[in-house]
């Protein structure tokens, strides 16, 4: 159970907009397709497009889930605390302990690419250099980490400078994409059906790719104590921003297939977005699109920042890790503690990475590795929601199909990409993915023993409350006295400023 005694993040900071800005930040289309193009074209060739499909149609469910938890519990930790009010605190200590690991690793991943992208505006030839590339990336990565120290208001407005730049060049290269008159390969349908999979193992390769495609766009649920309205906000932006980004993923991955050939996507590695710009419009289009994915690196590096700092907030808070991690800045309503605790240890991974290999080869173990990790605490969120809807799941079809069919299909298919894909991943990516999750058992049992309030949990019940509920019946949970929503809408009303940045 939550701590009174102690400063809580500032409510009420971010509005709608700002939330469906955070959700397509966090997906991060441009890098994504970027870093992950190769990997995936790698594992099925040209049923790329149909992968980036079908993972689609289950991880919406995983969008519902989190949607309809977050209406019973806005809490920073999300599935953290949600798997473990309902399913069992072990279940939820790792659901956040995955997405700790995974988003530490993608420190790596994600620091990595925008500094080989500002090294190609200079020299593409420098893009290929590891060790400047993380010189570089490491210095991105520094100042994000001090605009999520500096709050949440400072945050969604760098997303907004940053990904409204991204989208407009994405879009505009859409277009240029459709009026694009060479062709490697001519568009086929059967790109996205089942034919071009090599078997269960090969489709279950591809989908646990695409998921990395998609993470990202629970961001907004991390947030949620900050966010207006958040039971309802948090979800929608999740819906909206995997919207938009499933487009701009299938749109840009059909353009690759047919504008280049499979040796230019292979040897193009992280800048194949470069090669598709530079092939689509000459002279220039390439230095868009590295922009375009340097920025998008950049936006992603800030949310996945949130995320983890926000995770080891609660847990911090919830006394199931070191309880300094659940302090918060007086100035900037950010912990700070978190924050300084992941750079570090993203700093030390990334001095290491520079051992490690290739930009190619890094990427692809750290892909694999946290999709891995993905789908454990996606598939436990999914459980969750019908664990907490079940005795309402017949009020109406909605509450079936969409409270608990839909989620379930979207968690049995998370276990089951996890489950299949093991046999085709290399030993690396699964000691990090695997390893990395066991190394959570350790703090796990410290802490119970220890006696963190967090393991004997409120349950997490939709027949207790109606999602119109706004009270939050568990009271242990509640802010912190000056900071809560209503001593905020008091001092909101006397200075005649809102808090909010929506726009």
């Amino acid at each position: 159970m939550r701590s009174n005694s102690g400063r809580g993040l500032q409510p009420n900071v971010l509005g709608t907009f700002d939330t469906i800005v955070m959700a397509v930040a966090g997906s991060a289309p441009a890098y994504s397709l970027a870093a992950t193009t190769a990997v995936l074209v790698a594992s099925v060739g040209l049923a790329a497009p149909a992968a980036l499909l079908y993972c689609a149609i289950p991880m919406l469910g995983i969008v519902l889930a989190y949607g309809r938890l977050g209406r019973l519990d806005a809490n920073a930790g999300a599935a953290y605390s949600w798997v473990g009010r309902t399913l069992h605190p072990a279940l939820g200590f790792l659901s956040g302990w995955a997405l700790v690991v995974s988003a530490t690793i993608f420190m790596v991943a994600g620091s990595l690419p925008a500094g080989a992208m500002t090294l190609a505006l200079f020299d593409t030839g420098l893009a290929t250099n590891t060790g400047l590339a993380l010189l570089v990336g490491g210095g991105w990565f520094l100042i994000m980490l001090l605009v999520v120290l500096g709050g949440a208001r400072l945050t969604v407005r760098a997303q907004l400078l940053l990904s409204g730049v991204e989208l407009t060049l994405l879009l505009l290269f859409v277009l240029a994409a459709l009026a694009h008159h060479g062709s490697a390969v001519a568009f086929d349908w059967s790109w996205l059906g089942f034919g071009h999979f090599d078997g269960a193992s090969g489709f279950a390769s591809g989908a646990l790719v695409a998921a990395f495609y998609y993470w990202g766009w629970d961001v907004t649920s991390n947030l949620s104590e900050e966010t207006r309205n958040s039971r309802r906000t948090a979800g929608l932006a999740a819906l909206v921003g995997m919207g938009v980004v499933f487009l701009l993923f299938e749109a840009f991955t059909i353009a690759v297939n047919v504008i280049l050939t499979e040796d230019q996507i292979m040897a193009g590695s992280a800048n194949v977005l470069g090669i598709l710009g530079e092939a689509i419009w000459p002279g220039i289009g390439g230095k868009l699109l590295i922009v375009a994915v340097m920025l998008s690196t950049v936006a992603t590096l800030e949310t996945t920042l949130i995320q983890v700092t926000r995770s080891l907030f609660a847990m911090g808070r919830d006394r199931t890790m070191p309880s300094a991690l659940g302090r918060v800045h007086r100035r900037w309503n950010t912990p700070w503690v978190a924050i300084a605790a992941v750079g570090t240890v993203a700093f030390g991974l990334l001095a290491a990475a520079s051992a490690l290999g290739s930009v190619t080869e890094i990427l692809s173990d750290a892909v694999t590795a946290i999709s891995l990790q993905i789908a454990v605490y996606y598939g436990l969120a999914g459980i969750a929601a019908v664990v907490a809807y079940r005795k309402v799941m017949f009020r109406s079809a909605g509450d079936f199909f969409l409270g608990v069919l839909w989620p379930l299909f979207g968690a049995l298919f998370m276990f089951w990409i996890f489950y299949e894909s093991l046999g085709e991943l290399t030993a690396t990516a699964i000691g990090i993915g695997v390893g990395g999750l066991a190394v959570g058992l350790v703090p796990m049992f410290w802490y119970w023993r220890k006696g963190s309030s967090y393991y004997r949990p409120a349950k997490l019940d939709a027949a207790a409350r109606t999602p119109d509920d706004h009270h939050d019946p568990y009271t242990s949970y509640a802010p912190y006295a000056p900071y809560s929503d209503a001593a905020t809408a008091d001092r909101s009303d006397r200075t005649g400023e809102s808090l909010s940045t929506d726009f």
